[in-house]
């Protein structure tokens, strides 16, 4: 089994431990792709005239408030690095909140969950990694989009991968891998009573927190689904309101988690 997770905007520095080693991250074949966005995103931010500081901004797609971020950048080739479990937060990351999880259920995350990264690739949340801005929106002198430039790497480092496949990632970083009819891809609705009928609608914060409590909830199972359909099944019995939407053939499953609170 395979989940996909987006990364979050939001990031905890690290304050101790020893750089990231692109080849000591989850698929180490990756390590050249990644060294090549690391070092030219480093390039880019290392610039310090004015000028180029608003060009690296409006490359990053960043407020002039946001500079912190530029610098940080700068910063990533000898920046401590910790684990990615650590560094990501934001709802989905609270939700799911890996650092209390038994020691078992930890490994069975680490093994099991895959972070897309518009810097990294994808990473383990066990990986070291140090704190970044750098989306897949990103088109990264002379690079260009990051999104062509992953998907052409992790096709075939991901497509070996054992299914089935759980995809929880935002729209934007769908592209960066199609992971095939063994997967399913989710949202989530919320559901609200209005003048007595039911209504759903799609709705942020909802979708994140109620992502990070089912990944939380399969890894406190250590769940090992072979098949989409076992996934579905465990899904339900871990009390989530699953309901599956027509999907083209060979194309993922289409899977609704129905929610009314968080």
């Amino acid at each position: 089994m395979l989940i996909l997770l987006p990364p979050s905007e939001g990031k905890t520095t690290a304050t101790e431990g020893a750089p990231v080693d692109p080849a000591g991250l989850l698929l180490p074949e990756l390590a050249a792709a990644r060294t090549r966005v690391l070092n030219r995103l480093v390039a880019l931010c290392k610039r310090t005239s004015e000028r180029s500081v608003i060009d690296s901004l409006n490359v990053l797609g960043l407020s002039a408030g946001q500079r912190d971020e530029v610098a940080r950048n700068a910063a990533l080739l000898t920046a401590p690095a910790a684990p990615a479990s650590e560094i990501y937060t934001g709802v989905l990351y609270e939700a799911l909140d890996p650092a209390s999880l038994a020691v078992e259920s930890q490994e069975w995350l680490h093994a099991t969950a895959v972070v897309f990264s518009g810097l990294w690739g994808v990473v383990g949340l066990g990986d070291r990694i140090p704190a970044y801005r750098c989306s897949i929106g990103v088109a990264l002198p002379p690079i260009g989009g990051l999104t062509a430039y992953w998907k052409k790497a992790l096709k075939p480092a991901l497509d070996s991968l054992p299914g089935p496949v759980l995809d929880l990632r935002s729209g934007a970083y769908v592209a960066m891998w199609a992971p095939g009819e063994q997967s399913a891809q989710v949202r989530v609705l919320h559901e609200r009573v209005v003048g007595g009928v039911a209504k759903r609608s799609v709705v942020s914060h909802f979708n994140k927190a109620t992502k990070g409590r089912l990944v939380r909830a399969l890894a406190e199972e250590r769940a090992a689904p072979v098949t989409v359909d076992e996934l579905v099944g465990a899904m339900r019995d871990l009390k989530f309101t699953v309901e599956e939407r027509p999907a083209a053939p060979g194309r993922p499953r289409q899977l609704d988690i129905v929610v009314s609170e968080i």
